[in-house]
């Protein structure tokens, strides 16, 4: 076998190179406001391991009250060891941060991220250890070996061992109640892969045809890598791993479906699959063991949610203080995204950048002394902060459906709007307006050329497009008429309360932009939960979504292609399909997108220089067939203006914006600490 020791970076799956933070284009990049991209080291030398140890005084207390063993009977053996950025930290306090209602799972999940198999360091560019100490790749390709560290332990101080990763894979993720679909990552070229057992700390992931990608799947936020917290949230099974001493009771081999079921009506559900779902939730059971720095002991359903230190946490500073040093996150129930920004104004907030509209960036400025806090702008690499996704397999409606499904009506749309205005408008002329393509650093781009290929406001032509689908008829106020019935054709954007405060209003100047191709469309608002599973259902027509993450095509191909029957942005019945190798959801009927499935299908087993030329093709496809209406991107406005307390210390100056480092996670917030 071959051993990847850590350091050998994405660059052997994507050919991103730290070097790309200082090469990027945009004016944003050079603002006093940018900082230099840092974070703490992880100390891999064993030899550098602490010999003596301390805990929190909240945890110390509860080990003379003989509630808790020793610390150093609650860390493992091969124990994570983090060089705090600048200086040993103190422990206590509380971290404020707001967060806007039940459907906000992605605020929590991501700070729980200690909980996935491998990461990524500081760049997004370079795996680093998290859950697994290491790994090795064979030569072939086709055997992906893991390594837990030694005495790693549950929240309830049960051993984690690699009988949770078997028991995820035999019990739950094999189970068709539990994941109807199979996880594209679990498989290489179409065929699926197993996990075995070697012994307590070793698991090897087993495939048929070479997966020399599957490490940066461990890493990335995939549905084998986002980690257990939220991969098995909002009724998910996946991940690679759970808490089998915990979840064994909730499954019918271990019980019986009646019994089950009984049980799941006294709890006030239906079936024993929603009892297993609840129970397996992070956010709504403060019951399941966890393996990240905080557990949940509030759940997200209140007005607080709040989680507290985990008193088994794996990783500990370099003079041996267990971590994290923050004693408990206490999340507000905001409204909705203006008042997470007007409290994050008013100094309400020790650390937010989720919600932060990059449009008040100058009131930001102007009360930073007042509410002693310091503003921070993070660029991301993803061509699309805002991407209009059309569903290709709408079906509620077989006019809209049709006309979804057409090229020419979507490249129409995209031709109908005008982005510099929205860019002056929401972006403060920061943004870089055009296709869903990543930056033109990362190797996998397709080149500038595909920036404004069917991306450019272009009236004219957005009309004959639409001439040449069949709606040439108009009523009086200039509004096309359905081909079907002669009534106004109507379309609708759905939008979720969720990322960006302004995605409404940026829906309504696309509104009115249409509205000079003839077009009439609605923007609906709705709760995030609620958009999200009308998008898995194929429900909306077009939905207003980012493709943050796609800038590492392979890790994060969602909203890229329909390819992730979780996502469902851009068709879930085609994402079922992929994802089923054809046993479920529905066949596309476009030769591009098959094409494009197969060129992912092949990916896994390509060297790097293929490897890129193959995401390149896909990127052509993508904005070719306009499966995503790129709108704005390359700018901050995604989770990239970050508000922080003058006390908080140890926070870099600037992060990466990147669904794989899951942000703010790639700051390690756990060896963050509040001044005296």
């Amino acid at each position: 076998m071959r051993r990847r020791e850590f350091g050998v970076g994405l660059l052997a799956a994507t050919g991103l190179a730290s070097s790309v933070f200082a090469q990027s284009s945009g004016s944003v990049r050079d603002s006093a406001l940018v900082g230099e991209l840092e974070g703490p080291a992880l100390i891999t030398d064993p030899a550098r391991r602490p010999q003596r140890f301390a805990e929190a005084p909240m945890l110390a207390e509860q080990v003379r009250a003989g509630r808790l063993p020793p610390v150093e009977q609650r860390l493992p053996e091969d124990v994570m060891v983090v060089q705090p950025l600048r200086s040993v930290g103190r422990y206590g306090g509380t971290w404020r941060r707001g967060f806007i209602g039940p459907g906000d799972s992605e605020n929590g999940n991501r700070l729980m991220s200690a909980d996935k198999p491998l990461f990524f360091d500081k760049t997004g560019t370079e795996i680093a250890p998290c859950l697994c100490k290491g790994y090795e790749v064979s030569a072939d390709g086709k055997r992906t070996t893991v390594f837990l560290r030694k005495g790693l332990r549950w929240s309830d101080g049960t051993p984690h061992t690699a009988d949770d990763w078997v028991f995820w894979f035999e019990d739950m993720y094999k189970n068709p109640d539990l994941v109807p679909a199979p996880a594209p990552e679990m498989s290489a070229n179409g065929k699926p892969g197993r996990v075995e057992k070697i012994d307590d700390n070793t698991v090897v992931f087993v495939f048929d045809e070479p997966n020399y990608l599957f490490p940066y799947l461990l890493a990335g936020d995939t549905l084998v890598g986002g980690g257990q917290t939220r991969q098995q949230s909002d009724g998910r099974a996946y991940s690679v791993y759970a808490p089998k001493h915990y979840l064994s009771q909730f499954l019918p081999k271990n019980s019986s479906v009646e019994a089950l079921n009984a049980q799941a009506r006294a709890a006030g559900f239906t079936t024993w699959v929603q009892l297993f779902r609840n129970r397996s939730d992070w956010r709504l059971n403060r019951d399941l063991p966890t393996l990240a720095a905080w557990r949940m002991v509030q759940p997200i359903t209140g007005q607080q949610w709040v989680l507290e230190r985990n008193p088994y946490y794996y990783a500990v500073d370099t003079e041996g203080n267990q971590l994290p040093y923050i004693d408990r996150i206490q999340m507000t129930l905001a409204e909705n995204p203006e008042v997470v920004n007007l409290r994050a104004i008013a100094g309400d907030y020790d650390y937010q950048e989720r919600f932060i509209d990059l449009g008040k960036l100058p009131i930001l400025l102007e009360n930073r002394q007042r509410s002693r806090y310091r503003v921070h702008l993070d660029p991301g690499f993803n061509g699309g902060d805002t991407v209009l996704f059309p569903n290709m397999t709408y079906t509620e409606d077989r006019e809209i459906g049709a006309l979804l499904a057409d090229v020419r009506f979507r490249r129409a749309l995209s031709l109908g709007i005008d982005r510099e205005q929205l860019n002056e408008a929401f972006w403060l002329g920061l943004g870089t307006p055009g296709s869903v393509i990543p930056d033109r650093i990362i190797p996998e781009s397709p080149g500038e050329a595909w920036r404004t290929k069917w991306s450019t406001h272009d009236p004219a032509q957005a009309n004959r497009l639409l001439d040449s689908v069949g709606l040439t008829r108009k009523d009086r106020e200039g509004y096309r008429l359905r081909r079907d019935n002669g009534q106004r054709l109507r379309i609708e954007i759905a939008v979720a309360q969720t990322l960006s405060p302004t995605w409404p209003q940026q829906g309504e100047m696309i509104v009115q932009h249409w509205r000079q191709i003839g077009i009439a469309a609605d923007v609906k608002v709705m709760e995030r939960s609620l958009a999200i599973t009308r998008a898995l259902n194929d429900q909306h027509q077009i939905f207003m979504w980012t493709n943050n993450g796609t800038e590492s095509l392979y890790l994060y191909p969602r909203y890229a292609l329909p390819v992730d029957p979780t996502a469902g942005v851009m068709g879930n019945a085609h994402a079922m399909w992929f994802a089923s190798n054809g046993q479920r959801g529905k066949e596309p009927a476009e030769a591009e997108m098959k094409r494009a499935f197969d060129l992912m299908r092949a990916a896994a087993g390509q060297k790097e220089a293929e490897r890129n030329k193959t995401a390149q093709e896909v990127w052509k496809l993508v904005v070719e067939q306009q499966w995503g209406i790129g709108v704005v991107g390359l700018s901050p406005a995604f989770m990239g203006v970050r508000v922080v307390s003058e006390r908080l210390e140890n926070v870099p100056a600037r992060t990466g914006v990147s669904q794989h480092i899951r942000t703010p996670w790639g700051g390690h917030p756990e060896q963050w600490y509040f001044k005296a």
